[in-house]
């Protein structure tokens, strides 16, 4: 599992990035707080406090990492070290 933080500060920006990150068959979590939804649900998202940083929790294994990181680079604003 690897954490970032991503901002979803606009309607556009969730729409984006529920449509890219839909491609994938793993599982993505948003944390906010005490709140954690599924990050490929629109109506979840936007449940959530989105003036703020929110971490995305990505479970997916090594060798696909890179190319969901690369996909998401317009959402990261910051990557939490590995645990």
């Amino acid at each position: 599992m690897k954490t970032v933080k991503v901002s979803l500060n606009s309607i556009d920006k969730v729409k984006t990035f529920v449509n890219d990150i839909n491609r994938y068959d793993f599982d993505f979590d948003l944390v906010s707080g005490r709140y954690v939804i599924d990050a490929k649900s629109i109506m979840g998202i936007f449940s959530l406090d989105l003036s703020r940083p929110i971490d995305l929790n990505i479970h997916a294994d090594e060798a696909q990492l890179g190319e969901v990181l690369a996909s998401l680079e317009p959402y990261i604003i910051e990557s939490a070290p590995d645990l």
